[in-house]
């Protein structure tokens, strides 16, 4: 599409309400006010009109967007769909290959190979593949939709500002529906902040360069909190009776408290026996368990999916030498549309569910927790169809 010309225009700019025009009307009126307001923040027009030139609005990334429906399996399905023998070989070789830039990394930032191995398997399968939409359009494309435009608003002149550092291009630069860049996938506002030049080529490219991906990755987690040389997860055996309200990320304790319970490692030692963690039931008391120390709740900030970020933590366990989890014996999982007849009874009980999206996730699970103890039933947060048909 074509912007108008931003110069003839620059005097008939006014200063613009923070909120103004944040999101749907007209496109060609919505990217012009983008335009607008980067002139400006103290954009060059002749820039600005560069870096808007060929911005044009793609349907397909709205149809990603309301298309997650991945995110409605249980864990273990999910986590046998993600996980793989050859990703987990793939994930050796790289380990191997790139071993002094994960070297390095563990040094400056403390972020272990596993969680970046892990995520750069989940997010690009290593490279391989880092999506193929246009990311200037899918940022403007998510802007202008009113799903969630405060998030996707602000990766707009981020990505102007990589523009104009030479690491961004309008009409070429690919990746994610949702505009995250590169082999680790992230958003431009998260390159400008914690990117990385892991090649020393003075630039950062996250499409190209695996030190640069794997670099900026570990600053971001850094960023975001990650607490170095600490575990993230760790899988443990639940005795058959517990007070089941007690487990859930909404509660702590320590592992030697955890321990007096009947809670037990399933393999090797409690990893930091002083550290506050969380059992994890992603299927229920009858499915696996896990033990979340604090650096598991970081990566929530790279995904806010609870079965990606437990799929994702789990496999960078397996890929620093933990075996298979046990899946256990859990009651079936709820259908999209029984999940969704919960959330809409829960709604109606005065729960907090979040969105009514058929999805399990934080607001979801505590809840159910809550109802569960209401009705005198174990308190896991696992959705039961006797729980759906109680309420």
């Amino acid at each position: 599409m074509t912007i108008r010309p931003l110069i003839a225009s620059l005097a008939l700019l006014t200063p613009l309400p923070a909120l103004a025009q944040s999101c749907g009307g007209s496109f060609g009126s919505f990217v012009q006010g983008l335009a607008d307001e980067a002139v400006q923040r103290g954009h060059s027009p002749a820039t600005v009109q560069s870096f808007f030139a060929s911005v044009a609005q793609d349907p397909k990334v709205i149809a990603a967007d309301r298309q997650q429906g991945v995110f409605q399996l249980d864990f273990t399905t999910f986590a046998r769909r993600l996980i793989s023998q050859n990703r987990i070989q793939n994930g050796a070789a790289k380990a191997g290959q790139y071993a002094s830039t994960f070297n390095t990394i563990e040094q400056r930032y403390g972020v272990p190979r596993g969680i970046l191995l892990a995520f750069w398997a989940f997010e690009t399968d290593y490279g391989g593949f880092q999506g193929d939409f246009n990311t200037l359009n899918a940022l403007v494309t998510l802007s202008h939709d009113c799903r969630r435009p405060s998030l996707f608003r602000p990766q707009v002149f981020a990505a102007l500002e990589l523009y104009e550092k030479g690491d961004f291009s309008p009409t070429s630069t690919t990746g994610a529906w949702a505009g995250e860049i590169g082999q680790v996938q992230m958003l431009p506002g998260d390159i400008l902040k914690n990117g990385v030049d892991g090649d020393g080529d003075g630039h950062v490219r996250l499409k190209t360069s695996a030190p640069d991906a794997l670099m900026s990755g570990a600053n971001m987690l850094r960023s975001l909190g990650w607490r170095p040389n600490e575990p993230w997860l760790q899988e443990v055996r639940v005795p058959d009776q517990m007070d089941w309200s007690r487990t859930g990320l909404n509660h702590s304790m320590t592992a030697r408290e955890w321990a007096q319970m009947g809670v037990q490692p399933r393999s090797g030692q409690w990893q930091a026996s002083n550290l506050p963690a969380s059992i994890l039931l992603p299927q229920g008391r009858k499915g696996p368990a896990f033990l979340a120390y604090p650096n598991y709740s970081v990566l929530f900030e790279w995904n806010k999916s609870f079965v990606y970020v437990m799929t994702a933590a789990y496999f960078a366990t397996r890929l620093s030498g933990a075996p298979v989890f046990d899946p256990g014996n859990p009651d079936p999982a709820l259908s999209s549309e029984q999940m969704v007849s919960l959330q809409r009874k829960l709604t109606a009980m005065g729960y907090d569910v979040g969105a009514i999206d058929g999805i399990l996730g934080k607001l979801t699970r505590e809840s159910v927790q809550a109802v569960q103890q209401r009705l005198g039933l174990p308190a896991d947060a696992w959705p039961t169809r006797d729980l759906l048909n109680r309420l």
